[in-house]
C-alpha cells in the first residue's frame, strides 16, 4: 500500500462562495492556495483571498472556468500539487479530472470512471436496475411526468408536462436547453411527484473501502427546482424508511468504486398521515434522482451536524489516508438558507449591482460562507447567490428561530435580495411544521410570502425624515414663522408629509400617528401608538434608500422624460443573453397575453420574456446571441385597442 502523499498547495478550479470556502480550511491546514479569475472575477473576493492567483482571459464561463486545458496550465504555472474542483463547472466532467491526473497533479475528486459512471442520469439508474420511463410509452395514465436532462442539474433542462399534447415540445425544448448548458442533448422522463419531499444522502468514501453515511439532508424547499432551504438531519423520516436511504447510497458509491465526497439524491413521496407527511397516507416510497459525484453546496448542514470538516476529509482521502471505521455521531439539528440576489416577486429575476453593505449580527452560533463582502459587486456573468447563512442548534425549532432571527436582523443595502422571502418561510407554518414541507411549498405560498414587510410605510417616514435632517445639515433651515406647506416625499406606494417644528424637530402629517423622537441622517426613532421604532438609515445615491430591513425606491417628483416608452414595451429586466425567440415568431404576427415571445439567460437561469395583452408583435428586437442591458427595448406589442385605432387613423 501506498504512503500518504502530502499536499501542499491546492489550485479551487472554481470562484465565489466554493472557492472561499476550499481555502479556509486549506489556510486552517497549512496548505497554500491558488485562485483562478475570469476578468469579470478580477477583483472577486475569492481572489484577494488566495496565495496566488491566474487569470483566465474571458468573461464567459465557456471561455475561462469551463476551459479545463487553462485551468490545468495554470496549476503547473503557480506550482499547485492538487486540484479541487468545488461545485458547478468542471466538477462532474471526467475528461478533466483525467486531464489533472494526466498532468501529474492530485484531483480532489472521485476516480474518473466513477463520475463518468453516475454523469448520466440514465445510466445511473439502469446501475441500480431502475428503469426510465419511455418517452414513446407514456399515456394519459401516466401524467403528469417530467422531462430532465440526462446530464447537469440545478433545473436545467427540466420541464413538467401535464398534458399529453405538450410532450413532445417539451422534450424538444428541454434537450435544446440541456445542449446549451452541459453540451449533451439527451432528455429521459420520469414519474413527476406532486408535492414530494427531496431528501439526499452525504457520502464519503476512502481509498481503503470504507464509505460513510453522513445522515441526510431535507432540500424541499426549491425554486425552479433549485434549492433555497437546506436542513440536517431531515426532520420526521421513519426508521427505516431512513435506513433505506442510506444503504442505497452506500450501495450506489460501490458499485462504481467511489472515493470522496458525493452525495445521493431522492424524492420521497406518500410518507403516512400519522407523521403528517401526506394529505392521503399511504407507504412510504423513495425515488432514485441521481447521484452528484462532488460537494454540494448544502454541505456545511451535514458539517454542523456531524461536527467535520468535508473539505479537510476531502484533502485527507486525496492524500490516501484511511478514515475512521466509522462516522461520528450527530448531534442537533443545522439549517442554512441561500442568499440570493433576486426578486421573488417578479419570477424570481436576478439582480446586479454594488453591495454596499452587507453585515450579519454576531450573536450567537452564525456560520456564513459568502463570495461577497461590502462593497463589492454582483455582476451579470454567474449565479446570483450572495452567501449560504448556517446555524446549528440543539432542535430544529430552535435552529429555525435562530436563523430568522440571523436573517432578519442582517443589513444587507444594495440589490433586491430574497432575504424577506427567507425570513417569512422560516415562520410560516408550513416549514415549522414537517409534516407540510414539500417541493410544492412555494407554489402554494409564494404570493403570501412576498407580501411587503409590515412596518414599511414607517420606514418610509424614516426614509424622508432622514434625508431633510441631512438636507439641514447641508443647507441650513428649519422652522419659520410663517408656516409653510407640508414637504411631501414619495417611496414607493408610500407618500410622506412631514413640516419643521420651532424645536429643531420634526412633524408628521401624514401617515397620521406617527411621533417623531428623534431625526438623524442615518437614524431616525419614531413612536407609534406607544411603541418606539428605530431605523438606521442609508442612501447610496441609486434611487433606493435602506431604511431598517426595509428597502425603499424613491419615486422622482417629476418624471423623466427619458424614461417614458410607448405601451405595450417589453424591456429586458435584466442584463443577459437572449438564447432564443419562440418559433416562427415575426412582426405583424398576433400574440395572445402571458404568451412566450423569447427567452433571456441571465446568472445561469432562463427566463421568458411573455406578451403583456394581446394584439399585434409590432416590432422585435431581440435575435439569439444578442446581449442586452437592462431596460433595453425588445419587442412591442400593440394591444388590440391601440391596433384598431392606429386603423382607423390610416383611414381617415
Amino acid at each position: 500500500m501506498t504512503e500518504p502523499s502530502m499536499i501542499t498547495s491546492v489550485l479551487v478550479a472554481n470562484r465565489g462562495e466554493i472557492a472561499c470556502r476550499v481555502f479556509r480550511t486549506c489556510r486552517e491546514l497549512g496548505i497554500s492556495t491558488v485562485a483562478v479569475y475570469s476578468d469579470a472575477d478580477a477583483d472577486a473576493l475569492h481572489v484577494r483571498e488566495a496565495d496566488t492567483a491566474v487569470r483566465l482571459p474571458g468573461a464567459a464561463p465557456s471561455e475561462t472556468y469551463l476551459r479545463g486545458d487553462l485551468v490545468v496550465e495554470a496549476a503547473l504555472a503557480a506550482g499547485a500539487d492538487a486540484v479541487h474542483p468545488g461545485y458547478g463547472f468542471l466538477s462532474e466532467n471526467a475528461d478533466f479530472a483525467r486531464r489533472v491526473i494526466g498532468a501529474g497533479l492530485v484531483w480532489i475528486g472521485p476516480p474518473p470512471e466513477a463520475i463518468e459512471a453516475m454523469a448520466s442520469k440514465t445510466r445511473a439508474k439502469e446501475l441500480l436496475g431502475i428503469a426510465p420511463l419511455a418517452a414513446d410509452d407514456v399515456t394519459e395514465a401516466d401524467l403528469p411526468v417530467l422531462v430532465k436532462a440526462a446530464a447537469g442539474g440545478g433545473g436545467r433542462g427540466m420541464r413538467i408536462v401535464r398534458e399529453l399534447a405538450q410532450l413532445e415540445g417539451e422534450l424538444a425544448a428541454a434537450s435544446a436547453e440541456a445542449l446549451s448548458a452541459f453540451g449533451d442533448g439527451e432528455v429521459f422522463v420520469e414519474p413527476y411527484i406532486e408535492n414530494g419531499r427531496h431528501v439526499e444522502v452525504q457520502l464519503l468514501c476512502d481509498t481503503h473501502g470504507t464509505a460513510w453515511a453522513l445522515g441526510t439532508r431535507d432540500c424541499s424547499l426549491q425554486r425552479r427546482h433549485q434549492k433555497v432551504v437546506e436542513e440536517a438531519p431531515a426532520p420526521g423520516l421513519p426508521a427505516a424508511l431512513e435506513a433505506s436511504l442510506l444503504d442505497t447510497a452506500v450501495r450506489a458509491a460501490k458499485a462504481v468504486g467511489y472515493v470522496g465526497a458525493g452525495t445521493v439524491e431522492f424524492l420521497v413521496a406518500d410518507v403516512p398521515q400519522a407523521l403528517g407527511f401526506a394529505r392521503t397516507g399511504g407507504t412510504p416510497r423513495a425515488h432514485f434522482l441521481e447521484m452528484n459525484t462532488r460537494l454540494q453546496v448544502e454541505h456545511p448542514v451535514t458539517e454542523e451536524a456531524f461536527g467535520v470538516d468535508l473539505v479537510a476529509l476531502q484533502l485527507a482521502v486525496a492524500e490516501g489516508r484511511a478514515l475512521p471505521p466509522e462516522p461520528p455521531a450527530p448531534r442537533g439539528h443545522a439549517i442554512e438558507a441561500r442568499l440570493y440576489a433576486e426578486d421573488p416577486a417578479r419570477e424570481w429575476a436576478p439582480q446586479t449591482g454594488v453591495l454596499h453593505l452587507f453585515e450579519l449580527p454576531g450573536e450567537g452560533r452564525t456560520r456564513l460562507d459568502t463570495g461577497y463582502v461590502s462593497g463589492d459587486t454582483i455582476g451579470v456573468h454567474y449565479d446570483p447567490m450572495l452567501a449560504k447563512v448556517i446555524v446549528h442548534a440543539p432542535t430544529r425549532e430552535e435552529a429555525i428561530r435562530k436563523l430568522a432571527h440571523v436573517l432578519d436582523r442582517a443589513r444587507i443595502h444594495g440589490p433586491v435580495t430574497n432575504r424577506d422571502l427567507l425570513v417569512a418561510s422560516l415562520r410560516h407554518p408550513g416549514f415549522g411544521d414537517p409534516g407540510l414541507l414539500d417541493t410544492g411549498f412555494y407554489d402554494r405560498n409564494l404570493d403570501a410570502l412576498t407580501e411587503p414587510r409590515t412596518g414599511e410605510a414607517y420606514a418610509a417616514v424614516a426614509a424622508a425624515l432622514a434625508e431633510a435632517a441631512a438636507n439641514r445639515g447641508r443647507f441650513g433651515g428649519g422652522w419659520r414663522n410663517l408656516r409653510s406647506q407640508d414637504e411631501t416625499r414619495t417611496y414607493g406606494d408610500h407618500e410622506v408629509r412631514y413640516r419643521p417644528t420651532r424645536d429643531g424637530g420634526f412633524e408628521v402629517t401624514a401617515p397620521e400617528g406617527v411621533r417623531v423622537v428623534s431625526a438623524h441622517p442615518d437614524r431616525v426613532r419614531l413612536e407609534v401608538a406607544g411603541v418606539v421604532r428605530d431605523f438606521g438609515v442609508a442612501a447610496y445615491g441609486d434611487g433606493i434608500v435602506h431604511a431598517g430591513p426595509h428597502r425603499l425606491a424613491v419615486r422622482p417628483r417629476f418624471t423623466d422624460p427619458r424614461e417614458q416608452t410607448a405601451p405595450g414595451s417589453l424591456l429586458a429586466p435584466m442584463p443577459g443573453t437572449v438564447v432564443r425567440v419562440a418559433d416562427g415568431l415575426a412582426v405583424g404576427d398576433r400574440v395572445t397575453a402571458g404568451q412566450p415571445l423569447l427567452w433571456l439567460e441571465a446568472m445561469k437561469m432562463e427566463h421568458r420574456v411573455i406578451s403583456p395583452a394581446s394584439g399585434m408583435l409590432t416590432a422585435l428586437h431581440a435575435a439569439p446571441g444578442r446581449q442586452v442591458e437592462v431596460g433595453a427595448l425588445l419587442a412591442v406589442v400593440s394591444d388590440d385597442a391601440t391596433t384598431e385605432a392606429a386603423q382607423e387613423d390610416q383611414t381617415v
